[in-house]
């Protein structure tokens, strides 16, 4: 059958309730996993091995953990060199107020707009030390590093996320090649109202000019009134391993060759060839940068050999935690698509579709099911082919103002699923290199993402009604 009906929800459902109940995400999405496997009928011993073989046995996922697995190295060698203490201390001379270190943050963020992976782990890690210094939560740092990572790439239409959806256009009624289809990208940004208002109600909340609310509120109360970053129940992905690594007495790093380097060596690396060979190396340019640091910190002295691999183990195991919640989500994701979870709500929602509302229900249905499955490019690929040809049959087949909308509700449906969703592979990151509980994170994050779905769907709703 193609799928389970309602049934193909539960695991994604199972997951959240659990997650939410007992605050421990990976027993939560391990449930979830099970419960689903048990509705195919299979064995749940053999089909969950299954599951585990066909999700994390594929070059996505080692890719994904390849980059934790960098990233984990290249913090706790940041760790051991003291530059993130340095680079913290200069900071500090400045006397950074919470709202400094906010908007500090929301700038890096915006600036980092090429990789939604390196944005949330390059600004989690500098910045966690200055906004624990000035009162600022853990939690507001993983909203922030999230807010600001995928919806900003949506709107970049150069960036990945541009090209893989022009990619998913060509073909598609009068998009008939790929400079047609990288227009039709173009065009879209401005109606793009998901990434423009996520990252512009960050902006808004660091400055002040909207204040804080939900649960968010009560983590910035506890923060700048008692001084502690995180709950005192709470189980931050980042574990203990890094807090024990210090560096050596009497070796002072260099800002910017222990600092700034490894960050331009990323950074030159990704967008290198990404303009050379059209694809962004992410994973290629952490192990440059974790490689420099190693043969730089030998030449300082901060450590020898054995020391400084010592080093790199900590930091492998003090991403442990994420690494494993990430490859529970990966098997909630492949469940969710044995059971056809997105089939069923495609089928569901169909019949709803009037030209009025056409591409608020796109919105819709695409943050529906990245949500629940915590993918947004498996969502752009199975929404892209039914959404935009509804838009051309409203618009007589032509390139209108409705296409450009509909692909922009599809992006930004995508990605309301893939920052805010605890599935995500992104929100993982954001919670990682933020310090945070993973719970947490997702729990005072949701009222915002939901905050800026709902303003979306009213523009959204203004342009149907217009143009229809």
């Amino acid at each position: 059958m193609d799928n389970y009906g309602i049934l193909s929800l539960a695991p994604a459902i199972i997951a959240l309730i659990l997650a939410f109940a007992t605050r421990n995400a990976l027993f939560s999405i391990l449930i979830g996993v099970l419960v689903g496997v048990a509705i195919t009928g299979q064995n749940i011993l053999w089909g969950f091995s299954g599951i585990m073989q066909s999700a994390l046995g594929n070059a996505d996922f080692i890719w994904v953990i390849g980059i934790e697995v960098f990233i984990g190295m290249l913090v706790a060698l940041f760790q051991k060199s003291g530059a993130i203490d340095a680079f913290t201390a200069m900071i500090s001379r400045h006397n950074i107020k919470a709202r400094g270190a906010q908007i500090i943050s929301w700038l890096l963020g915006i600036f980092i707009f090429f990789s939604d992976y390196f944005s949330p782990l390059y600004v989690g890690t500098v910045m966690r030390g200055i906004t624990d210094k000035a009162r600022v939560s853990r939690e507001k740092l993983a909203y922030i590093c999230d807010s600001t990572s995928a919806p900003v790439c949506t709107m970049i239409p150069f960036s990945s996320w541009g090209i893989y959806m022009a990619g998913l256009l060509v073909g598609i009624g009068a998009i008939t090649s790929p400079d047609i289809a990288s227009e039709a990208v173009i065009k879209m940004v401005p109606f793009n109202f998901y990434g423009i208002f996520s990252v512009l109600m960050v902006g808004l909340i660091c400055l002040g000019i909207l204040p804080d609310y939900g649960p968010m509120k009560k983590a910035e109360k506890r923060a700048m009134e008692e001084g502690k970053p995180v709950s005192d129940n709470a189980r931050p992905l980042l574990s203990g391993e890094l807090e024990k690594i210090k560096p050596n007495e009497g070796v002072k790093p260099n800002l910017f060759l222990n600092f700034f380097m490894p960050a331009i060596i990323i950074i030159g690396v990704t967008l290198g060839t990404y303009l050379v060979m059209g694809s962004a190396k992410t994973l290629e340019s952490f192990i440059v940068a974790v490689a420099y640091q190693f043969v730089v910190m030998l030449i300082q002295k901060m450590g020898t050999i054995n020391e400084l691999i010592d080093v790199a183990v900590e930091g492998i195991k003090s991403v442990m935690s994420a690494m494993l919640i990430l490859a529970m989500a990966y098997c909630i994701n492949a469940i969710s698509k044995e059971l056809g979870t997105a089939d069923f709500v495609v089928n569901a929602t169909q019949s709803w579709m009037t030209p009025t509302v056409l591409i608020m229900l796109s919105f819709l249905l695409c943050a529906f099911i990245a949500f629940f499955t915590g993918t947004s490019w498996g969502t752009y690929a199975i929404m892209t082919p039914i959404c935009v040809p509804l838009a051309f049959s409203v618009t007589g087949g032509e390139l209108t103002t409705i296409v450009f909308a509909t692909i922009a509700a599809i992006m930004g449906g995508g990605c309301f699923g893939d920052h805010c969703s605890p599935l995500s592979d992104t929100t993982i990151l954001s919670s990682l290199a933020s310090g945070s509980d993973h719970v947490d994170h997702v729990k005072t994050q949701l009222p915002y993402a939901m905050t800026a779905a709902a303003l979306s769907c009213i523009g959204f709703l203004i342009v149907g009604f217009v143009c229809s």
